[in-house]
């Protein structure tokens, strides 16, 4: 007895030292596996449309893939060119801009000593210029990074065919291994699916949001370009780390390279509170759509993400989330059912 005992810690000991080794060998794509997943599970329905025309799983997942693939490849093959001219004009502009003049005619009585007017000018031309230098360098890094990036988008395309053609055979996998009672699985599917969807809708929702505060701004300010403007800010919005700031910054640095100084302020209001709004926004959304107090959220975001990177904007809640699920049946006095019977 003690025998068998001691073979099922060892066994257990092995498999958690696996598990741990393999989560760190794909630590560095495992974000990009996830978002594979998120994407299959939010293209699911019309994968089953096709799979209703068709009645074959790997032409409907390949279809479903190739749409996708055109709409990422359209999207960058219409608004890289566009983004890229914008961004060496703003630059090459701000390398030559004047500075003094456009403060003079602001604030007027501030501007009356030259060496004033000199040391406020360096120091805003060196601001505009680290600003702009950090954009540009940013786009230099996209660019010789783009190996990783294509790697990254091949396993995110590998991920979403598989997962989106065998979700019914991986979900039945995983109930097959895991200890839990029926009514645990549940729980726990539950709340993986409640908090990815949250995640996935949350982001686009949040982003269109944030995009529309500030296009906003620039309707009411007349920039030019503002609904080209506002779509891409929408898009800077939902795409994960980038934010709305990347693109309202160098739209307020054009206002001001063209003396635009009141467009400028406002512009730069507006995309203040649409990058602002993010922080107390997606909290919400989270606990709402995952059935989760918002201060739990919060706390699980903000671990996850010390901890995890960017991940843990998933992984910290849907920890949460499982530890509260264990917690309530051990509460309602259900521990006994919370492993399969024999």
């Amino acid at each position: 007895m003690e025998e068998i005992y001691s073979k099922k810690i060892v066994t257990t000991i092995i498999l958690l030292a696996l598990i741990a080794l393999v989560f760190f060998l794909l630590k560095p794509i495992l974000l990009s596996m996830i978002f594979g997943v998120l994407l299959a599970f939010m293209f699911y329905p019309v994968y089953k449309l096709f799979f209703k025309l068709t009645k074959r799983e790997n032409i409907s997942a390949f279809i479903v893939c190739i749409f996708f693939i055109i709409l990422i490849v359209a999207s960058l093959w219409f608004l890289t060119p566009i983004f890229v001219d914008q961004s060496i004009k703003i630059y090459m502009a701000s390398q030559q801009m004047d500075y003094i003049t456009p403060l003079k005619k602001m604030l007027p009585s501030l501007f009356l000593s030259d060496e004033f007017s000199v040391q406020i000018g360096s120091i805003t031309h060196s601001f505009i210029t680290k600003l702009t230098n950090s954009l540009m360098n940013s786009f230099s890094n996209i660019i010789f990074n783009l190996p990783t990036i294509s790697l990254h988008l091949l396993i995110v395309f590998f991920t979403f065919f598989f997962v989106i053609r065998d979700k019914d055979k991986f979900i039945s996998y995983l109930k097959s291994i895991l200890p839990f009672s029926n009514e645990v699985e549940r729980e726990l599917f539950r709340a993986s699916k409640d908090i990815a969807t949250s995640v996935l809708y949350g982001q686009i929702m949040i982003g269109t949001i944030q995009g529309l505060i500030a296009g906003l701004g620039y309707f009411i300010f007349k920039v030019p370009n503002a609904l080209i403007l506002t779509l891409f800010t929408i898009l800077a919005g939902i795409l994960p780390i980038i934010g709305p700031f990347i693109i309202w910054v160098p739209v307020t640095i054009s206002l001001f390279i063209a003396g635009n100084n009141v467009a400028a302020i406002g512009v730069i209001i507006f995309g203040i509170i649409a990058s602002s709004i993010d922080n107390f926004l997606r909290p919400i959304v989270i606990s709402k759509k995952a059935r989760m107090h918002p201060a739990i959220a919060i706390t699980g975001m903000i671990g996850g993400f010390l901890f995890f990177g960017v991940l843990g904007f998933i992984l910290g809640p849907l920890i949460l989330a499982y530890l509260l699920i264990l917690l309530e049946l051990y509460r309602a006095k259900k521990i006994p059912s919370l492993l399969k019977q024999e």
